[in-house]
């Protein structure tokens, strides 16, 4: 497959499908852009509305007053702040001063934070105001000197350090040019969860975030006015697909962001509503949420036309409600923070196929191998291990020479996600290898159970793990959350499942819950459901 590039076919004479890549720093994007859309909205946040001259303006100072603070080229600076503003000048004003941005999950405890600092290494840290006491409760265990603290709304807090308007008044906005190699240089260490086990960090290049955004555009171009597009920003920009999909993409093409530092659903139909947004980049709980609401078509959202979805399988009968309630269209699409992060999405310009994430982007190939040596291209239809390469794969994991070695052989990056792909060369991603459930010999794949579950008419949402079993080895149970005002019983889901798939597929074990564990950008968290079962047995031995 990888030599026939059969997905190739289903490209326009329209769009590219290799993209020429400029030698160009993400920095000299946002310059470009100002250049040629000074009054452009860039950022809107509560009303406030900031022009791309007016970012501009404010990046140089904050990257003045990170050289005034002695920041060298190649330095880490760790963010770790919701959605707002500050976050977009704090990224561009340390790209500008020559630094690598390091990315921190706000939700992150102090373990986890002293983890990525003195990985990092970073000395500099812009930190949100209610999470400034975790950092300065690990800060004498790091190497971090300088914190700078943002603020939303007036506060109370007692700071030992600076806060984001302080250490901007300290600039006087000259900045001393950095010589960058975009190729070779790191502009951003995107950790990942850590789901097994230590947390890395993905070092990705300016070339590596230009060429997502460049790919990411020519796919959709399609769709996209240059200088007339808002894009609703809820995806946290810590997160990879936030930053690419959202913040560097909507600079690369002049639109505006329109900013939310969470996901409240009333907040976010009313800001539909007011601000009429036209892209919006999600994952499958935030449109959950959207098609359940009784309402949810008088908020205007059909001012939406594109939603793309990433970050966690879209279940298809959701994509179909959500479609036919809003009149958008929803693009599944595939990444992974190795890879800056997107390598597939369902095309507006051929054939969707819900339950797949589409094809490559251009310059991008991939194939499945075998899940035993990683060797063997397998025949279509047949699943083994994604593997991918292209411009957007990052240079390697942040002093773990060992793990890069494995991840990265011969310019492939293995994914560690099952997938098959058809005879159109379309990509159906099935789980992740360690969530493959193994019972009485049988190989069983979370995501075929959740599909048909999701089916239901009563299911909100489900997610399924493997438990340990005395005879199967492993056995299949589902969690599960009603829709409001809708009922069902273990035994129904059973039934409705034992129609619709092998007998050793279905739950053995069903249990309802209120709300399931998400991630900071509510992608459903297995691994902690997993843990919290192993933690039960382990205290009922």
């Amino acid at each position: 497959m990888s030599t026939n590039k059969p997905w190739l076919a289903h490209y326009p004479e329209t769009i590219a499908k290799e993209v020429e890549i400029p030698n160009k720093t993400l920095p000299q994007f946002l310059l470009d852009t100002t250049t040629k859309y000074p009054q452009q909205t860039a950022l809107s946040f509560y009303g406030k509305k900031i022009s791309y001259q007016e970012l501009a303006y404010t990046v140089n100072l904050f990257a003045s007053a990170l050289q005034k603070k002695n920041i060298q080229k190649g330095d880490r600076v760790a963010i770790m702040l919701p959605n707002c503003p500050h976050f977009v000048i704090s990224y561009y004003g340390v790209l500008t001063a020559g630094g690598i941005v390091t990315q921190v999950n706000p939700m992150l405890v102090e373990r986890e934070i002293e983890h990525i600092l003195n990985d990092s290494g970073a000395e500099t840290m812009v930190v949100f105001d209610a999470l400034y006491p975790r950092v300065k409760s690990v800060q004498q265990n790091t190497n971090l000197k300088n914190i700078i603290v943002v603020s939303l709304q007036p506060s109370n807090l007692s700071l030992a350090d600076e806060t984001f308007e302080a250490f901007l008044s300290q600039a006087d906005g000259k900045v001393e040019p950095v010589e960058l190699d975009a190729e070779h240089d790191i502009a951003v260490l995107q950790y990942t969860g850590g789901t097994t086990g230590r947390s890395k960090g993905a070092m990705l290049t300016h070339r590596n975030l230009i060429a997502n955004v460049m790919q990411s555009y020519e796919f959709f171009k399609q769709d996209f006015t240059i200088g007339s597009e808002k894009f609703l920003t809820i995806i946290p920009l810590f997160h990879v697909f936030g930053m690419s999909a959202c913040m560097n993409l909507a600079i690369y093409t002049a639109a505006e962001s329109i900013m939310l530092p969470r996901f409240e659903l009333e907040e976010v139909l009313n800001t539909i509503k007011n601000e009429q947004p036209t892209i919006f980049p999600g994952v499958p709980t935030m449109y959950v949420a959207i098609t359940n609401h009784p309402k949810a078509e008088e908020y205007g959202i059909d001012s939406i036309r594109t939603c793309n979805s990433g970050s966690a399988p879209m279940p298809v009968e959701l994509l179909k409600e959500f479609e036919r309630k809003t009149g958008s269209l929803i693009l599944e699409g595939y990444g992974l923070s190795e890879a800056s992060p997107t390598t597939h999405c369902n095309p507006n310009f051929a054939e969707r196929k819900p339950g797949s994430v589409g094809i490559g982007f251009p310059s991008t190939d991939y194939k499945v191998v075998d899940l035993a040596t990683g060797t063997q291209e397998v025949p279509v239809g047949e699943l083994g291990e994604v593997i991918i390469k292209g411009p957007q794969v990052m240079k390697g994991y942040w002093n773990m020479p060992e793990e890069t070695a494995n991840t990265l052989r011969d310019g492939w990056l293995f994914t560690g996600d099952i997938a098959r792909v058809d005879e159109d060369g379309y990509l159906y991603i099935v789980d992740r290898k360690k969530d493959m459930i193994i019972a009485s010999g049988f190989n069983i794949y979370p995501r075929d159970i959740e599909e048909v579950i999701y089916e239901h008419p009563s299911v909100q949402e489900a997610v399924v793990i493997g438990v340990p079993d005395p005879y199967r080895g492993e056995t299949v149970k589902a969690f599960i959350v009603l829709k409001a005002g809708k009922d069902a019983t273990e035994d129904e889901i059973k039934e409705f499942c034992r129609n619709q798939m092998a007998a050793y597929k279905v739950p053995t074990i069903v249990e309802f819950r209120n709300e399931l564990p998400k991630t900071s950008v509510g992608k459903i968290l297995r691994r902690a459901l997993r843990d919290e079962v192993q933690n039960t047995n382990n205290v009922s031995k």
